[in-house]
């Protein structure tokens, strides 16, 4: 009967009996999901609530004034700070981190030594606290390279910071696509390089931007590596000059002790921010998806 619904053109029923739907192992499973996902928004939706009832009050057009002053802490340059820098950032990071990840699942000898090295490093480092890296981008790039204490030696710090991470998701995100793909390709004569730009590449592109997303937000909302290597100074700085990221500008008000509520007002600005960069991200995937 089964071969003849088969040969018929039927679907077979795979559905999940009654009696295991009803099992208490499933439903306490169930109960666990959905208060795992109930927690998890709702602790998200009390942060931004609680940073946003603290912060907006506290919005003032002076905040956003182009010279900085001990009355306005204005914070205007900060926020061209922080686009410089994330823009400097991702500038390293992302060629070296997507063309090392396509060398590993695309060129490299599966299994071998190299790779595996390679793996072990990039996740040793993605677990390292962020005041070693600051430590090393302050003897590297500030002292032994004599960049200085500036935007670029910053940059350079936070590239190596998130590199491990857009190196292994490109990794994993070509290596999720089926062989079939690359199969097809060498069958209709395509060679590596144009089966892996034209065909591999642009199917893996959904995940290799959620790791440019999740590097965004690392880089935005850094701190302890920037104030060794970026500085503080309340300047629109340029790439060799020292000037202060939003949250070290948050740090830096917090620090102080009388400029509380300014820096919940900064925290505002940097969460829109993040989130605006991320949406821009999301949208610029969308669009190199739906081409691919």
């Amino acid at each position: 009967m089964s071969a003849l619904a088969d040969n018929r053109g039927l679907t077979p029923d795979i559905s999940v009996p009654s009696r295991q739907r009803g099992h208490w192992g499933s439903k306490t499973l169930k109960a666990l999901c959905w208060l795992s996902g109930f927690l998890t928004i709702g602790i998200l939706l009390l942060i931004v609530t609680y940073i946003c009832v603290r912060g907006i009050p506290y919005l003032q057009p002076s905040m956003f004034a182009i010279k900085y002053t001990s009355r306005n802490v204005s914070m205007f340059h900060a926020i061209i700070n922080t686009l410089s820098i994330t823009g400097l950032s991702l500038l390293f990071s992302v060629p070296v981190g997507v063309f090392g990840g396509i060398y590993l699942a695309e060129y490299a000898k599966p299994g071998s030594k190299l790779v595996k090295l390679i793996r072990v490093m990039a996740e040793t480092l993605a677990g390292i606290p962020s005041i070693i890296y600051a430590l090393f981008g302050l003897l590297a790039f500030v002292v032994t390279l004599g960049i200085g204490i500036s935007l670029l030696s910053g940059a350079l710090t936070l590239a190596i910071m998130t590199l491990p991470l857009i190196l292994r998701q490109t990794e994993e995100s070509l290596l999720a696509v089926p062989m079939s793909y690359r199969e097809g390709s060498y069958g209709l004569g395509a060679g590596k390089l144009r089966t892996t730009v034209r065909i591999v590449l642009p199917v893996a592109t959904p995940g290799i931007l959620a790791a440019v997303l999740l590097s965004i937000g690392r880089i935005s909302g850094e701190t302890a590596a920037l104030i060794y290597t970026a500085g503080t100074a309340t300047r629109i700085a340029n790439a060799l000059e020292s000037g202060r990221t939003l949250s070290v500008h948050l740090y830096q008000l917090q620090q102080e002790g009388r400029y509380i509520n300014e820096a919940f007002a900064v925290a505002v600005v940097l969460l829109v921010i993040v989130v605006l960069m991320n949406g821009l991200s999301s949208m610029i995937a969308k669009r190199l998806t739906r081409k691919g």
